[in-house]
């Protein structure tokens, strides 16, 4: 008789909703167009938030907001959003935070009087956050 139990190896437990499938064989899951339209607009989005900190206050403000509005972003998206988030939470929570720091991002250009360009952004920035919400979700 051997030492070792008969034990059958269980199945892996799925992905939580909302986040990219594990490692299968050595290969990541397959990244879609959305998801680089995505990773984009994060990135103008926080390159917004310093734009709109440094012009848009005077002199030693400036500073504290250029740095801190991208700062504070950047940390709800790890936190909430990310595909490693901090925080496991439901999708709809994912989509609000996702949807906040975009409308941050395209009332910042609407405050530095640029509307069309904040507009522009909400429209694309929420369509790619829809596409890739339900590609998720699916």
């Amino acid at each position: 008789m051997s030492d070792t139990p008969n034990v059958t190896p269980a199945r892996p437990a799925e992905p939580a909703p909302g986040t990219r499938a594990p490692l299968t064989d050595g290969k990541a899951a397959p990244l879609a167009a959305t998801d680089l339209i995505a990773f984009v607009c994060e990135i103008f989005a926080f390159g917004t938030l310093a734009l709109w900190g440094f012009t848009m206050w005077p002199f030693p403000w400036n500073i504290v907001a250029g740095i801190g509005a991208p700062v504070i972003a950047i940390l709800l998206w790890a936190l909430f959003v990310s595909p490693r988030a901090v925080f496991a939470v439901h999708p709809f929570v994912r989509a609000i935070v996702e949807l906040l720091v975009y409308v941050s991002a395209s009332a910042a250009w609407w405050s530095m009087g640029n509307a069309w360009i904040g507009l522009a952004f909400g429209v694309v920035a929420v369509t790619a956050g829809v596409i890739a919400g339900r590609r998720r979700l699916s």
